[in-house]
């Protein structure tokens, strides 16, 4: 696991790819098939792996989070950053703190939640949090009115935050004056676009945002990473044509539900075996496989024929 510090240049190096977790038929962590998962994005460039909402981070037990730090530390390639995720209430991240502490990892994401929280009490948490963690950590913006760009801005000052996972949904991506004030308070440099590929052109053409998340990255990383290339470099004709070859998965994981469809489809592309999904997930119905399958083997044809 890759130790250097994080920069805004680690982060436009690579996809972030948020990966599911494999599980197997009893729900313990399956090391095999996460081992597999793990080595299909680096052998695509993949050199970022933030394990999160699609990994149902939110539902793992304090008792198995040692167990699933330690498996990442050891099994991620020494180029690889890996960025677990804690929370999302505050007692549990106080508590998974403490696992945090035992692991080298570089920052750690604070899982979101719009219930039962305020702006300032959320700052008032992060900052607690950090104290005892002794390190920055990754704000995760999912939900409108969870924090307000001042408040962001002022933890990002005094240096809680290491970077932002940008991803509150608007009808048209391009006109987003949240998104526009945040860039404004606090740079670019540290807001990752955090939707996927469907806003990520216009993320980082329009918002100049460092980089981008994805979950098809872990059917087809080659192609997720030639997309970033492609619209680090200027290139947005050849980021879109990309975009479009990815859209049928991404189009299904919207229509559906993110997680649950990517769970899924990494194992009917054939990479790895996910297993059952973590309760309170329900697995994908039968009518949906088929479609899941199709568009998941596709994007794996396309990418292993590019």
């Amino acid at each position: 696991m890759n130790s250097a510090p994080i920069t805004p240049e680690l982060l436009a190096g690579s996809v972030i790819s948020v990966p599911p977790l494999a599980r197997s038929a009893d729900l313990t962590i399956n090391t095999a098939e996460n081992t597999k998962i793990i080595r299909h994005l680096e052998a695509g460039g993949v050199t970022t792996l933030l394990y999160g909402g699609n990994a149902a981070l939110a539902h793992v037990s304090l008792s198995e989070y040692g167990k699933l730090l330690g498996f990442l530390a050891e099994t991620a390639a020494p180029t690889s950053t890996v960025v677990p995720s804690f929370g999302p209430t505050y007692g549990l991240a106080m508590d998974q703190v403490g696992v945090l502490k035992e692991y080298g990892f570089l920052t750690v994401m604070l899982l979101p939640s719009r219930e039962a929280t305020t702006p300032a009490g959320i700052a008032n948490g992060v900052r607690r949090l950090v104290e005892r963690l002794g390190r920055p950590i990754v704000l995760y913006l999912k939900h409108d009115g969870m924090v307000d760009v001042a408040t962001t801005a002022a933890m990002v000052k005094d240096g809680l935050i290491s970077w932002i996972k940008y991803a509150i949904v608007r009808p048209r991506a391009a006109d987003d004056t949240f998104l526009k004030d945040l860039v404004a308070a606090v740079g670019p440099q540290i807001v990752v676009s955090g939707m996927g590929e469907q806003p990520a052109i216009i993320h980082l053409r329009d918002f100049g945002l460092v980089g981008f998340t994805s979950g098809c990255v872990c059917v087809a990383p080659k192609l997720a990473m030639d997309l970033l290339r492609a619209a680090k470099q200027g290139d947005f004709e050849a980021a879109e044509r990309i975009r479009e070859q990815l859209s049928p998965l991404e189009a299904l994981r919207d229509g559906i539900n993110p997680v649950r469809v990517l769970h899924a489809a990494v194992q009917l592309a054939g990479i790895a075996e996910t297993g059952p999904i973590t309760p309170f997930w329900s697995e994908i119905s039968a009518s949906d496989e088929g479609r899941i399958s199709e568009a998941a083997r596709a994007l794996l044809a396309l990418q292993n024929r590019a």
